[in-house]
């Protein structure tokens, strides 16, 4: 398929890009539009989070994407979003992250990045709206969470360059997202998932998901995404929705 075009429309500030962009999608934006702003009064996370977005603390992004893939295959797209940040990371600030299931990167264990991908229906068809939130300076996140997070600048001890990291994104984000929808592509997007995740496979998690809470060891993904969880009763559970949390390596 043709290369993604990408289009991009900076703001100084926004409430948040993926709703920007999922007002213009409804609007018939094409494929490849993508916003970025250099703050956001209303960022969001998945779980309906707050996503803290202070003024030039990170890279907040959003790209309307329309893959020609099964629908219940969409939750892929997120895998490729991470893994093409994990390449934008390593590419514009030599930095090396791992991707924690479903939607984050962490640098030393600490959160660094976070990404949310939405549906929204148009006159186009279905679309994905992909918000990718990067902290480049401690500012961006909040106090009490020094020790749980990270950024582009405390790990590299350098500044964040910014648009630099911004182009090495979008040209990750086109790379993957021609593999996405290429026959076989999906497998090939859950390889490297899974080659960059420690959580993929034999790790001793707790699951978070609504009011409930059970502890197992990760055992893969299925083919859309979903994490299988192995039980302490040895029931293999999967998990489509919700957190994992670390609690110590396990043995394979």
């Amino acid at each position: 398929m043709p290369r993604l075009k990408i289009k991009t429309l900076h703001y100084e500030s926004l409430p948040s890009t993926n709703t920007e962009v999922a007002r213009l999608a409804a609007d018939g934006a094409t494929e490849g539009l993508s916003i970025v702003a250099n703050e956001q009064t209303a960022g969001r996370g998945r779980l309906q989070r707050t996503w803290s977005s202070p003024k030039g603390a990170g890279l907040y992004f959003s790209i309307l994407l329309r893959p020609e893939i099964p629908l219940n295959t969409w939750p892929l797209i997120t895998f490729m979003a991470a893994v093409a940040t994990g390449d934008a990371l390593i590419g514009a600030a030599g930095l090396q992250t791992e991707i924690k299931w479903p939607n984050d990167l962490l640098a030393g264990e600490r959160k660094i990045c976070g990404i949310l991908s939405e549906t929204v229906d148009t006159s186009a068809g279905r679309a994905a709206v992909v918000g990718i939130g990067i902290n480049l300076t401690a500012r961006g996140y909040p106090p009490d969470l020094i020790g749980v997070a990270t950024s582009v600048e405390e790990e590299t001890k350098q500044p964040a360059d910014k648009e630099r990291l911004l182009a090495s994104l979008q040209e990750a984000i086109a790379n993957w997202y021609e593999q996405l929808v290429e026959p076989e592509g999906l497998q090939r997007i859950l390889k490297a998932w899974i080659e960059r995740s420690s959580y993929a496979n034999g790790r001793l998690v707790d699951v978070l998901n609504g009011n409930e809470t059970f502890r197992g060891i990760t055992r893969g993904v299925e083919l859309d995404g979903a994490l299988r969880v192995e039980t302490q009763a040895k029931e293999i559970r999967i998990v489509r929705a919700g957190d994992v949390v670390s609690v110590r390596s396990a043995t394979k």
